[in-house]
């Protein structure tokens, strides 16, 4: 290998060292934030939120009590239909993708590892998970569960306590 190239690859792998180093620094930091942070440890109580959408929220959403319901602040992040109704008819479109990308994509990814799980072991997530995938496809039952998920975590912010699973129905 000429050493052009040997010094190149080394300055390369140099950068990628340092780059290691202060990602490392940079998730112990926001590790201990969440620790001290008692709404996101309360928001990573949710299946599928992690310390990184926790803390995210819990950061980026200042006065949650703005929002007047869930569905409100599901809508800031983008994650609901769109609606065309016409003649009494309501038809539900793809979702409007307008508002805080980067919330939104959290969520959708934090589901995504949860739709995953659920396709694997169907009994250890929400039944309405499993249920819902025999119905629709993966991707639409990634998006509802975001949508909900962003209820969830505003009923959080604003009512106080931690998520509650849902109870299992009585097998008969």
């Amino acid at each position: 290998m000429p050493t052009l190239a040997q010094r190149v690859v080394k300055s390369l792998a140099d950068q990628i060292g340092a780059l290691q180093v202060q990602l490392a620094a940079l998730e112990k930091e926001l590790l201990a934030w969440h620790r001290s942070n008692e709404l996101s440890q309360r928001l990573a109580t949710i299946p599928g939120v992690g310390v990184i959408s926790a803390s995210a929220l819990a950061a980026s959403v200042v006065e949650p009590e703005r929002f007047r319901s869930g569905r409100q602040f599901a809508a800031s992040l983008g994650l609901t239909p769109l609606q065309n109704c016409s003649g009494g008819k309501e038809r539900m479109g793809r979702i409007s993708r307008m508002g805080d990308r980067y919330l939104r994509r959290l969520l959708v990814i934090g589901m995504t590892s949860l739709i995953r799980r659920a396709r694997a072991r169907p009994d250890s997530v929400d039944p309405r998970i499993a249920a819902m995938l025999e119905r629709k496809p993966a991707r639409v039952v990634t998006v509802a569960a975001a949508n909900r998920t962003a209820r969830v975590a505003w009923a959080i912010m604003t009512r106080g306590g931690t998520y509650q699973a849902p109870a299992r129905a009585a097998a008969a």
